[in-house]
Order: structure tokens, then sequence, then C-alpha cells
């Protein structure tokens, strides 16, 4: 695809999910995942320090498997027990597991084993805030195989077991990186070969309009306030998403960034779909 000329600055397209406070820390400095999927996925990343799994009943032959691979043995307890340990309405499905922070990645990983080629995309987000956002962003760029997804280290949610819950699995395998500014990110992301369009409602292209290539790093405002005008300015492209007119005002940022995610991975991902379908004979 050809690259798009540079677009007009404007204001990002808000969220509509009402922002949310995250979970913070426990008294006693536990980091308690839960959920059967971000649970197992925690038990098989290498990477994961993990210190205790606990359980209300009989453990499935996945989640028992992956505890003796990491050398855990599985404690039963009473399912109030782990309600205490949890925020209140913490859906945890009768799992938790007690672990430690993952280790910090850096912008350089994006490029640690391999240059990106002209179908990678990271995601960079300006300020969002609610960890169930953050983590269902996780989720649609493991699904879609972006890079990583790269937030502040201010204005955004920490490593809690609400948004391990919310990606699904998705935080132990795309890295989540946190930046002390997001600008200088940018400015490194293009020495790194990353153009960036930021989503923006009032752009004059369309994000597949626009027939970007190359690397590209996409850039989500936070919810509610939009790209803050710093990021905005460092952004190379702005694109917006077609909607039908005067059916909503915007999308929620977790669904906006799966629909550009898509759009700027659709052709990687339908080759990669080609060559998954079986064939029929003859």
């Amino acid at each position: 695809m050809p690259r798009s000329p540079r677009a007009g600055r404007g204001h990002v397209s808000p969220s509509s999910r009402p922002r949310e406070r995250a979970a913070g820390p426990r008294s006693d400095g536990a980091l308690r995942l839960y959920g059967h999927h971000a649970v197992v996925a925690a038990l098989a990343n290498r990477n994961r320090p993990v210190r205790r799994l606990l359980t209300t009943g009989d453990a499935t032959d996945a989640l028992t498997r992956a505890a003796e691979a990491r050398g855990l043995t599985v404690d039963r307890v009473q399912r109030q027990e782990l309600d205490a340990l949890l925020p209140p309405g913490a859906v945890h499905q009768g799992i938790v597991l007690e672990a430690a922070p993952l280790p910090a990645h850096g912008l350089e990983d994006l490029t640690a084993t391999a240059a990106p080629d002209d179908a990678a995309v990271v995601v960079v987000l300006d300020q969002v805030s609610d960890p169930h956002n953050v983590g269902a962003i996780l989720r649609s760029a493991a699904a879609f195989g972006a890079l990583g997804v790269i937030t502040q280290d201010r204005h955004a949610p920490a490593e809690t077991g609400a948004l391990a819950k919310a990606a699904s699995g998705a935080l132990e395998r795309v890295p989540l990186i946190r930046v002390p500014n997001l600008s200088r990110a940018l400015k490194d992301l293009r020495d790194f070969g990353f153009w960036s369009v930021g989503l923006d409602a009032d752009a004059p292209v369309t994000l597949g309009g626009a027939a970007l290539s190359g690397p590209l790093a996409l850039v989500l405002g936070a919810e509610g306030a939009g790209l803050r005008r710093l990021t905005r300015e460092h952004c190379d492209h702005l694109a917006r998403l077609p909607m039908m007119p005067g059916a909503v005002e915007s999308l929620n940022v977790s669904n906006a960034c799966a629909v550009a995610l898509y759009e700027l991975r659709r052709e990687s991902l339908e080759a990669f779909s080609s060559t998954e379908r079986p064939t029929g004979s003859g």
C-alpha cells in the first residue's frame, strides 16, 4: 500500500464507556490474578513469577498440569476465602493465582528478534485509564497480531487482576510497555521505522482510505478526553473510522481499537487464514 500524505489535526473520538476506577494493590502487596484464562496463561508464561494457586473445587486437567509444570500444588479453599482476597464483584470462577508483576518491557523489545515488516502494528494509548479497556485492547492486540501495547507510566492502570481478567490471557502474550513520555516514545518509534496514525473523528480521511503502509503505531486517546494536543502533533497521520451518520457519536476506545487493528492487519490476516484453511480433495 502507498503511504498517505500527512493528515491534518483534530480531536480524537472519545470513549462512550464511563471511566472506572482500577482496584489498587492490597495491603499485603500480593498481585492476585483470577479467572480461568488469565490464570492458565500466567502459569504457561515462564516470565511470570508465581507463588500460590488457590481454587474452590476440583481443578481442570489443564490447570493442574500448568500448576505442576511450575512446581505449584493446588490449595483448596472456600469460595468466601477467595471473595475476601479480591475486589468486590470480581468474577474469579473459583481460581486465584498469587503472583508477582511481569518484568518490565522497553520499546527496544519490539525489534529485539527481527526488524518489523510492513504489516507490523503497535498500539499506543494516550492516558487510557480504564483497566477493562486496556485489558480488552490487549486481547484485540493478541487476536490481530499487534507487536505490543504502549502506555504512559502515569494516567494508565497498573497491572492488576481486573486488567488481566479483561485481557483473558493476552497480558501474558502481548508486551505491555510503559514509557514516561508518550511524545518521546512516538519519536523513538519513528527511529525504529514506525509511522504513527492517531484515530480522530474529524480527520479528513478514513483509516482504510488513507492507504497507510509500513510498520505503524496506532494511537488512541483517553476515555472522554481524546488525544492530547501534544500527542496529536507528534502523530504522522490522523484518520477516522467511518460510521453510519447519526447512529452513535463515537465508539468505546477498545471497540475502536479492535476495528482499527483489523483494518490495518486485514491483508496479513487473510493471507494467514488462507494458508491455514484445509484444502479439499478434487
